[in-house]
């Protein structure tokens, strides 16, 4: 059984870092690497849970439960998802990059217990829900992002907010802080702007480049 043992290994390895060469692409926390060792530890932890013990059987008084260990990647593997979440200026990030850490450890059960098809088709799935229907759905729903930058002119900023609010943006926070040098009043805001899914950075740094008085710091 051993070959067999490794060759699980392998495939699970190898359909986690497919998984993961998506995140990687899309510049996410975790990527190939990160997901090959989720599929692989997890293919072994099922084998240990299926196999390890079968030296105890049929000893008296005891009763092994092979699912045991398997069940508790389910919920050990949230640590490692949360790692990914992050929260900055009232926008979760990173919640696509957990589930598929956890959609992952499943993949690796799955091999690990020997079900390859199962395993295989769950890899193509999970990549279709990452890939396909992102492409498929770019237009509907919304995302939010980040944007920092300065002025000099207060009404710049009154003239800006109408106009994101005007091009399909919706301005769901405004902070700014006042910093003033040399008798010179610099306002310095954070945004942050909820927008369709097809439209990019580069659509609010184009409105953004309208008004000359305004300095740009970061948009994500």
């Amino acid at each position: 059984m051993t070959a067999e043992f490794i060759l699980r290994l392998f495939i699970a390895g190898v359909l986690g870092a497919l998984v993961g060469l998506d995140r990687e692409y899309r510049a996410k926390e975790a990527g190939y690497r990160t997901h090959f060792l989720v599929a692989l530890g997890s293919a072994l932890l099922m084998i240990v849970s299926q196999y390890g013990f079968n030296e105890l059987l049929g000893k008296p008084g005891i009763g092994l439960d092979p699912s045991r260990i398997a069940a508790q990647v389910v919920s050990g593997i949230g640590f490692i998802g949360a790692g990914t979440i992050i929260l900055h200026k009232q926008i979760v990030r990173g919640l696509t990059t957990a589930a598929g850490i956890w959609a992952t450890s499943a993949i690796g059960l799955a091999i690990g217990a020997g079900m390859y098809k199962v395993g295989i088709a769950a890899t193509f799935l999970t990549l279709i829900g990452l890939e396909v229907l992102s492409f498929l759905f770019k237009s509907v729903g919304m995302k939010s992002s980040v944007v920092e930058f300065s002025t000099d002119n207060k009404e710049t900023l009154n003239r800006l907010s109408k106009k994101f609010n005007s091009k399909n943006f919706l301005v769901v926070s405004f902070q700014m802080d006042e910093r003033t040098v040399a008798d010179v009043t610099t306002y310095h805001v954070t945004m942050v702007i909820k927008s369709k899914k097809s439209n990019d950075e580069g659509t609010l740094l184009s409105y953004l480049q309208d008004f000359k008085d305004v300095t740009i710091h970061r948009i994500e």
